[in-house]
């Protein structure tokens, strides 16, 4: 997700949440631009801007961190549904293998509620009574038969109610390791905006201006061909994203972070990839930047809290920051930790 700011080259709906958290985002960062300036006085504005870079830095990682904690509480989410439909289904058995228990006690009871040797010696027909009696020594086999699977069955559903119960717990904690980076991320941003709230007015407009072109006037020409078909489809994608809103924890098509639209880009591709910048830069092989190809991913910095497309010719398109769009930016724009191709 890139936090930083270069000049401009020229390049959700995950669900209503990520909307509603990206609003969120937004209101939190408008309450607190009017807040007392938060540059130093003796600050200058080059000062302050590093200062805002380095706060988008911070936002990205914790971007990074919340995107991980939610991918994770979506794959915990349907372990629970999947454990709870399981348990239901087990109890169902269970409640089966019970009844069809409680028929045999009941039809062995009536046929034997007297002493074996003297049910023999009062019958009237000890052929048909022995006949009987073997009946019953298999309708007593299979009795302990079945319930040797019932006590096997309940021991399995307690087994699973324990692991339903265990990843219920589980899911708390990434619930609450999501509203904590979303936390985090608000105040960054919040934060950002009161500093450059603190700029000058002429300074505040170059770096909204530098910020906010969209790229779109003049888009470069692909440099290069493409690794493969999906890398072609994927590049396509991309192109189509450029000037659309940076906006965190999304990943299209209306709004984008930096993982998020290559998540979506190859996605259009048919090539599922992970939602994290830091999972992304090892669903693939690694080249050296040499060797990049237009559609290969570039990841930044030495924890990969960023990552963009290579499109040839010395470029890559991403998603940088809140009020930056989806743009075309020079890959050197950050130190390259790794380049991967899909």
């Amino acid at each position: 997700m890139g936090f930083h700011r270069r000049p401009a080259q020229s390049g959700l709906d995950r669900s209503t949440r990520v909307t509603v958290l990206s609003a969120a985002a937004a209101t939190a960062a408008a309450a607190l631009a009017a807040a007392p300036a938060g540059a130093a006085p003796q600050d200058k504005p080059s000062d302050t801007r590093a200062k805002v870079d380095r706060l988008y830095e911070q936002a990205e990682q914790a971007t990074e961190s919340y995107n991980k904690a939610d991918e994770r509480a979506d794959k915990l989410r349907a372990q629970v549904d999947r454990a709870k439909d399981s348990v239901a289904r087990g109890q169902e058995r269970i409640n089966r293998m019970r009844g069809a228990l409680g028929a045999l006690a009941g039809a062995q009871y009536r046929s034997g509620g007297i002493d074996p040797s003297l049910a023999l010696m009062l019958s009237s027909d000890p052929d048909g009574y022995l006949e009987r009696a073997s009946v019953l020594d298999r309708v007593s086999a299979r009795q302990a038969g079945e319930l040797a699977d019932l006590q096997r069955a309940q021991r399995g559903l307690a087994q699973q109610r324990t692991e339903a119960g265990r990843k219920l717990a589980e899911l708390e904690k990434s619930r609450t390791a999501v509203a904590r980076h979303k936390r985090t991320v608000e105040h960054k941003l919040a934060k950002a905006r009161r500093l450059l709230n603190s700029l000058p007015s002429e300074e505040r407009a170059a770096y909204d201006r530098s910020s906010r072109s969209d790229g779109r006037a003049d888009l470069p020409e692909l440099g290069g061909a493409p690794a493969s078909s999906r890398a072609a489809a994927a590049i396509a994608a991309a192109r189509s994203a450029v000037g659309k809103p940076y906006v965190w924890g999304a990943n299209g098509p209306s709004g984008f972070d930096c993982s998020g639209l290559m998540q979506w880009s190859y996605g259009q591709a048919g090539v599922g990839l992970p939602r994290t910048s830091q999972a992304q830069r090892y669903a693939g092989r690694q080249v050296s930047l040499s060797e990049a190809q237009p559609g290969d991913l570039v990841a930044y910095r030495d924890d990969a809290s960023h990552i963009g497309m290579y499109m040839g010719n010395g470029q890559v398109v991403h998603a940088p920051y809140p009020g930056a769009p989806v743009r075309y930016d020079p890959v050197g724009m950050m130190p390259v930790s790794s380049v991967t191709r899909i």
